[in-house]
């Protein structure tokens, strides 16, 4: 008697290379993702000073607040 192999388990015997990872990003790119990262945990720092300056609590006035302030083009933070 002999064996043969049916078409399924020939489909999936058959090995294929590794999927490509994705290209490195480039040293601007880079930069600009650490830049970007570092202004948003400023802004944070500067929302939760604030927050605790005004009593620790996050009212509507406090939201509406730091809304103008990040949002106004003089803005302090």
């Amino acid at each position: 008697m002999s064996y043969t192999p049916s078409t399924v388990e020939a489909a999936f015997s058959t090995t294929y290379a590794p999927a490509k990872a994705a290209p490195k990003r480039g040293f601007f790119a880079r930069m600009l993702d650490g830049l970007m990262a570092a202004r948003m945990r400023q802004a944070e720092r500067e929302v939760a000073r604030y927050i605790v300056e005004t009593g620790g609590k996050f009212t509507d006035d406090a939201e509406r607040e730091i809304e103008r302030r990040f949002l106004s083009p003089n803005s302090r933070f």
